[in-house]
């Protein structure tokens, strides 16, 4: 009998996976009878916190993203445009930049398409039906259930400094506070969606009810630094994506990459082609061409940046500054999924490492975010030139400097070289191309041979050398020590003269 009923659930299932449903049947995709408004103004009504507000949006401001100058009167009511002006205003941003305005004009065309179909897409978290992932997974093996969302997502690309990340920040902050929305750093989303795949481990398809879980929790997902130099990640974002975006998901993402140049040179990069395509039909890729590099306007300084193999002497005695009276001992740390870190010295909130502790061992993103969860400075010892030699350790520093910045931790290090002197044997394959051709005076045994062409670490390299610059600046010290102070698990560091 059991038999016999499982043999019908599966004929069941294949007669409606092999029937040509298409979209005008509500229970395959959503109803798009919302059809797209072209007049020059829509009148709509948005929820923030909790008070409804009605108001009007020019449809003008998506249309010409050259116009040099914007002014309050351009959006009447809410938006990242008009709270990047309140900005300009207040003197908190830099005036002038065209091409920052037109991505604020691309934010702000996706925020009023956004919440002019916001029912549409599902976004209120108290509004939206109760049907658990499990469920839903469930009933999908039955009915083939598809609901792309009305609005196309927004995909932000372009040099390092350029402001991607405040400017994605900058429209999230200014959505509903009762919408299924998320901003998370690629780094730790991808290191989510592993853990989640080991919690379903066993199931069918354990990256569909992946894509449901996140799809419950975020309807409009925000990935920061989207970036992949990892096979697996590769194997697994093409399907992931493709349920995500199936169960109504909008993608507002930024990366130092265009689409098309995702994963370039990869390992098995012809599987990760169709998310790449996946990628563009769902989400509307736009550059930041601005020659600017902000971090590096900052005052800079070096106070916690140590040249030279015999600074190490200095670099402790700061750290002894920063822990004051706190004795420094060694420390297991917890990380995820029950992996614990040692901490060689550790007190008063700040860690103490060489190089070759974090960056030469098997440790990625995991480790480094599980070590800033308990730690809010890093003393980094001996920092090298990076090269063909030491190409592996190279990312790791990469992915610490990274999660580093994004934790808004501080960094005291000492190194061999500037940041940028750093990476000047790390090239791009178009670098090394372009470099002067070899002539009887330069004969190859007159070449550097640790030169590393990587085109990953090649584009990854300028993104560090920045946020090196912008961390070691009096600005970034500021929000370190205002991050502190929402942070009370992690004790002030008790001598504020070492700033």
């Amino acid at each position: 009998m059991r038999r016999l009923a499982v043999g019908s659930v599966w004929r069941f299932r294949l007669a409606f996976r092999h029937r040509n449903y298409n979209s005008g049947f509500g229970f395959v995709r959503r109803s798009k009878c919302l059809a797209d408004n072209n007049h020059g103004c829509d009148y709509y009504r948005v929820a923030v916190n909790d008070v409804f507000s009605s108001f009007t949006v020019s449809r003008a401001l998506s249309t010409d993203a050259a116009a040099a100058k914007v002014t309050i009167g351009d959006v009447n009511g809410a938006g990242p445009l008009v709270e990047y002006q309140r900005r300009i205003a207040a003197r908190e941003l830099l005036d002038g930049d065209a091409c920052q305005l037109g991505t604020l004009r691309e934010l702000q065309r996706l925020y009023d398409e956004i919440a002019e179909k916001a029912d549409a897409c599902q976004l209120d978290r108290y509004a939206s039906p109760e049907k658990t992932t499990r469920n839903r997974w469930f009933w999908s093996r039955f009915i083939p259930q598809s609901s792309y969302a009305p609005v196309k997502g927004l995909y932000l690309y372009g040099g390092v400094g350029t402001g991607k990340t405040m400017l994605m920040d900058l429209f999230f902050d200014q959505l509903p506070s009762n919408w299924r929305k998320k901003r998370i750093h690629f780094h730790d989303f991808m290191l989510n969606v592993h853990s989640r795949l080991q919690k379903h481990k066993g199931v069918e398809d354990p990256l569909e009810v992946v894509g449901g879980e996140i799809s419950d929790e975020a309807v409009l997902l925000c990935l920061d630094e989207f970036m992949v130099n990892d096979v697996a990640d590769a194997l697994i974002l093409n399907r992931l994506f493709g349920h995500l975006f199936s169960n109504g998901v909008i993608l507002v993402a930024t990366s130092n990459r265009a689409p098309d140049n995702l994963y370039e040179g990869g390992l098995q990069r012809d599987l990760f082609l169709p998310f790449i395509s996946t990628l563009k039909e769902r989400c509307i890729a736009h550059e930041i061409g601005s020659a600017v590099d902000y971090r590096k306007m900052t005052s800079a300084q070096q106070g916690f940046y140590f040249i030279g193999k015999d600074s190490s002497s200095l670099l402790k005695q700061k750290f002894q500054e920063l822990i004051g009276d706190h004795k420094a001992g060694p420390q297991e740390v917890e990380v995820v999924m029950g992996r614990t870190l040692q901490v060689p010295l550790s007190a008063n909130g700040c860690a103490y490492f060489q190089f070759e502790e974090l960056c030469e061992r098997p440790l990625g993103a995991a480790d480094y975010f599980g070590l800033f969860k308990s730690f809010h400075t890093l003393a980094l010892e001996g920092v090298p030139i990076f090269g063909l030699h030491n190409r592996t350790s190279a990312y790791r520093f990469v992915t610490l400097v990274d999660v580093m910045y994004e934790s808004r931790a501080r960094l005291l290090c000492t190194a061999e070289g500037s940041p940028l002197d750093l990476f000047k044997r790390i090239v791009t394959i178009s670098e090394a191309q372009h470099a002067a051709p070899r002539t009887s005076s330069r004969s190859r045994r007159s070449d550097d041979l640790d030169l590393c062409v990587d085109n990953e670490l090649g584009f990854a390299k300028d993104r560090t050398i920045s946020r090196l610059t912008e961390m070691n600046s009096k600005e970034y010290f500021e929000q370190h020590a205002a991050a502190l102070a929402e942070k009370p698990q992690l004790q002030q560091v008790g001598n504020t003269d070492a700033l």
